[in-house]
């Protein structure tokens, strides 16, 4: 175990070294006896923060969301910011060792106010759109990027891809076509 650091542990602290192990070591490196180690403590002293590995894990697939869903710039309509969004997710989930991995595992933060229905739609409901459909549409693109991240993150597959196609430029045509096609359904909301 290393010495422990001067300044005092706590939740981001333990969060972002949670994202340097795992983009060292990958999923299968993370444990909380390692992040104890990284940080410098035992592992008990993680436990004050996140009760089990699973909210751990659960956390910071919450904050690559988070970063996801913040990366559209303002303004634009509803599906500038679905396409924003769906490539912010896939370069967070492709750009992190095991990322799309860590997100397909992850168990929901039901306790987290940021994952109410209304605060997940809201990007989409301040455009208009009514909050089912806004809801459909963002898990739609998160699926779209999660899948494609999966796809990429296994070597022996991307290699053969790669043989053939543009990966990047093929997950491009599948969120536009996404997107193109969910507004054949949208559905405005009334108030907006």
């Amino acid at each position: 175990m290393g010495r422990r650091k001067a300044e005092p542990l706590d939740r981001a602290m333990v969060l972002d070294t949670g994202f340097a192990l795992l983009a060292d070591d990958g999923l299968a490196g993370l444990s909380m006896r390692a992040l104890a180690d990284r940080l410098g403590v035992q592992a008990p002293a993680l436990y004050w923060h996140f009760t089990s590995k699973s909210e751990l894990i659960g956390m910071m697939a919450l904050a690559l969301y988070h970063d996801a869903r913040c990366a559209p710039p303002a303004g634009g309509d509803w599906q500038d910011w679905l396409i924003s969004y769906g490539r912010a997710l896939h370069q967070k989930l492709t750009g992190l060792r095991d990322g799309a991995r860590l997100c397909a595992m992850a168990e929901p933060m039901r306790s987290k106010a940021s994952l109410t229905a209304p605060a997940i739609a809201a990007p989409l409901t301040d455009r208009g759109l009514d909050q089912g459909f806004a809801l459909d549409a963002i898990a739609s693109v998160t699926s779209l990027a999660l899948g494609w991240a999966s796809f990429e993150a296994n070597a022996p597959m991307h290699a053969l891809l790669d043989g053939m196609i543009d990966v990047q430029r093929s997950f491009e045509r599948g969120l536009a076509a996404l997107v193109t096609g969910l507004a054949g359904g949208v559905s405005q909301n009334p108030a907006g």
